[in-house]
């Protein structure tokens, strides 16, 4: 069995309900549910699922590490380094670190849904 970080603890798996779970609010209508992270005992990755409002969009970032996004309730649109692509569910994208992103809800009617996973 794996352990923590020279702690000596044993690493368990962890089943997470996400509909169980608290939102993050990030304004404008969007949430997020962080999923695997430290908190669990991962060491390698984090992951989660942000819910983006009808018309609303996410503010354009960067990050230090690789990302991927899995659009799980779309339709969606991702600006990678200032072009716009237009997704929909299960579209999956690759976004190396450093590059400029946003994913935007083009409906007028229900939340966008993805899913996220950064590298540590």
């Amino acid at each position: 069995m794996s352990t923590a970080s020279g702690s000596g603890n044993p690493v368990k798996p962890v089943i997470l309900r996400p509909a169980e779970m608290p939102a993050s609010d990030r304004g404008g209508g969007n949430k997020t549910i962080p999923l695997v992270s430290s908190k669990i005992g991962s060491r390698q990755f984090l992951n989660g699922i942000t819910s983006i409002a009808p018309g609303a969009a996410i503010a354009l970032h960067t990050h230090n590490c690789e990302e991927s996004v899995i659009v799980i309730d779309g339709p969606a649109i991702v600006e990678l380094a200032g072009v716009d692509h237009a997704l929909d569910t299960f579209d999956t994208i690759w976004v190396p670190a450093g590059t400029p992103h946003r994913f935007k809800n083009p409906s007028g009617e229900k939340p966008l849904r993805i899913f996220w996973t950064y590298a540590s």
